[in-house]
């Protein structure tokens, strides 16, 4: 379907969400419509991300073999989540997000919680974090029929902490507070500044297994690739018995 065939980047996005495809070809489809209907808007994010890589922005988050450093964050209900919480019942896959309004993070929830139930069954879990108030991440979560805890990382203090957290730029700035995103509100605070959109399979043990990070936001991890990373997260003992 070209982009002919959309009025809008609305009913893009709400077709490529929906669509009976793996996550990158849903994401695909929808940058290249987006360019079409917007590309003034795609020529700023190609912008930015080639600032990004020429900085390695991302490259000095942890790695594979490091432990995941901690965190106490609130969920959308106000609870206290821990990471050590979270990978004592099994591997944890922590996925981060730019808010509820990027249509690229709800385009990889909505492929993720066609997966929730196969991830619970292997004994993991997933949670998502991101930069928004309590009302976002609630509204985020119920967007998406979510089941796992969406988490708010307030002025982005985590995502700073791993090296993870990025200033959209003036002209992306200028740019989405035309379109009505508005990021002071979202946040609390007038930085722009973003995470990264990024996944880190935990083991139960606190250390990283595998890791994706790409400065290009457009991307991420592929579905099966993380069920097949928290698969191999398990312990030993816990493999066997679902093999």
């Amino acid at each position: 379907m070209t982009n002919l065939a959309f009025a809008s980047v609305q009913e893009a996005f709400l077709y490529c969400r929906d669509m009976d495809a793996s996550l990158s070809e849903r994401l695909e489809t929808f940058s290249n419509v987006a360019r079409a209907l917007r590309p003034e808007m795609q020529e700023a994010v190609d912008r930015m991300v080639e600032r990004l890589k020429a900085s390695t922005a991302g490259e000095n988050a942890p790695k594979p073999g490091d432990a995941m450093p901690p965190f106490v964050l609130p969920d959308d209900t106000g609870r206290l989540v821990s990471l050590g919480d979270l990978i004592a019942g099994g591997p944890t896959a922590v996925i981060f997000h730019r808010g509820h309004w990027c249509p690229y993070c709800r385009i990889s929830t909505r492929a993720l919680s066609e997966v929730q139930a196969r991830i619970a069954a292997m004994g993991a879990k997933i949670v998502a974090i991101m930069p928004e108030r309590q009302q976002f991440a609630a509204s985020f979560k119920i967007d998406g029929g979510l089941d796992y805890p969406v988490l708010t990382d307030i002025d982005n203090g985590y995502a700073l902490s791993l090296n993870l957290a990025i200033w959209v730029g003036e002209e992306l700035e200028q740019l989405m507070a035309a379109s009505g995103r508005d990021l002071p509100l979202y946040q609390g605070n007038i930085a722009w500044f973003l995470p990264i959109p990024a996944a880190f399979i935990v083991s139960p043990d606190g250390t990283i297994t595998e890791r994706f990070i790409d400065p290009d936001y457009r991307r991420r991890m592929a579905v099966e690739d993380l069920l097949t990373a928290l698969k191999g997260a398990q312990r030993p003992n816990e493999t066997a018995s679902r093999a």
